[in-house]
């Protein structure tokens, strides 16, 4: 019995990797293919990069790339701002009603941000901020899942070395930035794969709250290429999926180590 479940685990581990990855793949395949080579799966067909050159004229790509840029950039920023300030206050700081606040926080894990669609909406638009970048990344700054790892992070670090630091003469702000955002590095890295790779394909709040090429991000135009009143190519959209997440493999495929220990070191619990 152990000999046969010796090769069953790793054999269903691996038939799962490659139901997981087969979407993927097909894309792969599409993209470098012609419809009809891609649909028959027709090996000896010619490879080709003009799916590529059609996808890439047919939208506005430079401009999707440096809109999700500049909105992970932002979101990512105005969390580890957040994120940093809280995580150190339930952490260290001694307040009335920590406990509670900190269990209200963490009530949002629960939450689905599909739930708070209508709200945002309409904060987004009293503030003025409908179709623009900040808009798009403001409803996510304040991350929960941020917060409790900033806060088990910081709880890790000794005393000592805050009282070391208060000895020396830093304030409590001296003491964060010199003493526990240095050590807490590895979860900061760790986090902030989780919160670019999120907010990159994030698709339905940036899909409701853009209406113009300006600010759409790179789902909300890939959407909108492949929509049926515009043609449906299956090699050509294949191809803009991939330019679209390109980015986000070529970066794991090349730090996937870096990927694995900033998470180990993170010490997630």
């Amino acid at each position: 019995m152990n000999a046969v479940l010796k090769y069953v685990e790793p054999g269903a581990a691996i038939l799962l990797a490659v139901i997981w990855i087969s979407p993927l793949m097909f894309a792969v395949w599409a993209a470098f293919h012609s419809t009809s080579d891609a649909v028959n799966f027709n090996l000896l067909s010619p490879w080709t990069l003009d799916n590529f050159r059609t996808a890439w004229d047919g939208a506005p790509w430079l401009r999707y790339f440096l809109n999700t840029f500049m909105l992970v950039t932002v979101v990512l920023i105005g969390q580890f701002i957040l994120t940093t300030l809280a995580g150190f206050a339930f952490a260290k700081l001694d307040f009335p009603g920590k406990n509670f606040v900190f269990i209200l926080v963490l009530m949002q894990l629960f939450i689905l941000p599909e739930v708070l669609i209508v709200e945002n909406y309409a904060m987004v638009s009293r503030l003025g901020m409908f179709d623009t970048i900040l808009g798009v990344g403001m409803p996510y700054m304040a991350s929960a899942f941020g917060i409790f790892l900033m806060r088990q992070s910081f709880k890790s670090v000794p005393i000592e070395l805050h009282e070391a630091a208060r000895i020396e003469g830093c304030g409590l702000l001296g003491i964060l930035w010199r003493v526990y955002v240095p050590l807490a590095k590895p979860t900061y890295l760790a986090y902030a794969l989780v919160s670019v790779s999120t907010h990159w394909n994030n698709f339905l709040w940036p899909l409701i709250v853009t209406n113009s090429p300006d600010t759409r991000p790179l789902t909300v135009g890939l959407s909108i290429f492949g929509a049926p009143e515009n043609g449906v190519d299956i090699s050509v959209i294949s191809a803009a999926t991939m330019m679209s997440v390109a980015p986000l493999l070529i970066a794991f495929l090349l730090f996937q180590r870096q990927f694995v220990q900033a998470f180990l070191r993170a010490g997630i619990k």
